[in-house]
């Protein structure tokens, strides 16, 4: 059976357990994950695309505006899927009400009349097939590359924009779309921790954060450049994040929860003397068609499982660490890893040891 025969056949599964008639999809990650990587976004800040997916036990439509049709029946090859066009003029309304009429539905987010099964579909979502794991392996390979391309390339001097536009066209030319582009210089790394590129220039530190997307995909890094020697504070903060994203990596087995995944890291954070910093930015989860699909929170029953990408990012004022791993048959693998690029090793509670990066000094 084929990855789109397979995901039909995961949804009618969903519709029998939830005791409903059709289920609508209308996230753009949800597109992408029924289609096998089709792009319903023709704006990229959008969460709803322009198009959308309504799946019943005997049938699949893909509702749009006329003027998609053709990109998507053509060079998303959606028709070629089997998927059943309903279209209208952009100046007139959809014919979901139509199709719905007298049916029982659920939806992947919050809509009127419909049951909210947002979370069982994102668990369809982070669960990788065989074909999607190649998909998303090749993806974090290229990001990595993107990344070190875009690092080694920063000079002192330039302004955070020109930092991150360098960073859209390393990633661009590899129909990548940087779906999070955050750049910080020098105090704003302490300052803020979603920094937002500025016109600031860069003197001397610069954090670098990206979340790529391809054919839905969602890869996730981040990377720290100094120019000349690093302070010693500097250096401590970064073997300690170093050292608490570790067991965030090395808990990541199988069957085990998001929560007590947090609840080691929480107690990771506190020997390493930061017992509160974890409160300040959200740590990171399951990865997949969404930057985190299942973020981690305390008593988070969420299961992990094989086949997942996680994506932790462990944070201290003026450091961060993050990379997406894969749950394999054999273990972590680190799946943005980029060569060359300067690691301490980390002996983890699993007795094996776990090379983190660290800021690369230029």
């Amino acid at each position: 059976m084929n990855e789109c025969l397979i995901k039909l056949t995961k949804i009618r599964e969903l519709l029998d357990q939830h005791h409903i008639d059709a289920l609508l999809l209308r996230r753009v990650s949800s597109f992408a994950w029924a289609t096998c990587g089709a792009n319903a976004a023709t704006n990229s800040a959008e969460t709803f695309g322009s198009a959308f997916l309504l799946i019943t036990k005997n049938d699949h439509y893909l509702l749009t505006l006329k003027t998609e049709e053709s990109r998507l029946a053509e060079e998303e090859g959606l028709e070629s899927q089997g998927w059943q066009f309903v279209t209208h003029p952009w100046y007139e309304g959809d014919a979901l009400a139509h199709l719905t009429s007298g049916l029982h539905i659920g939806a992947d987010s919050v809509f009127p009349g419909a049951i909210d099964l947002s979370e069982p579909v994102a668990r369809l979502r982070a669960q990788l097939l065989p074909q999607e794991i190649t998909r998303m392996k090749q993806l974090c390979t290229d990001c990595a590359t993107a990344m070190a391309e875009t690092m080694h390339a920063i000079q002192p001097g330039m302004s955070e924009h020109a930092i991150a536009s360098l960073l859209s066209a390393a990633v661009e030319k590899r129909a990548i779309r940087p779906v999070v582009n955050l750049v910080g210089t020098d105090q704003r790394i302490f300052t803020y921790r979603h920094p937002l590129p500025t016109a600031k220039k860069l003197e001397k530190f610069v954090l670098v954060v990206l979340c790529g997307r391809r054919q839905g995909l969602v890869s996730n890094l981040t990377r720290l450049v100094h120019f000349g020697s690093i302070p010693a504070d500097l250096q401590s903060r970064a073997q300690a994040v170093a050292e608490i994203d570790t067991v965030f990596m090395s808990s990541s087995v199988p069957g085990r929860t998001l929560g007590e995944v947090f609840a080691l890291a929480q107690d990771a954070y506190s020997k390493n003397g930061y017992p509160d910093e974890w409160r300040v930015l959200h740590q990171g989860g399951i990865a997949g068609y969404e930057p985190r699909e299942f973020t981690a929170l305390p008593g988070s029953q969420e299961v992990i499982r094989q086949g997942h990408f996680l994506a932790w990012n462990p944070t201290l004022a003026g450091v961060k660490s993050e990379d997406t791993i894969y749950i394999g048959q054999n273990g972590i693998e680190i799946a943005t890893q980029i060569e060359g690029w300067p690691t301490v090793s980390i002996q983890a509670m699993d007795g094996k040891a776990y090379q983190r990066p660290v800021i690369l000094e230029m």
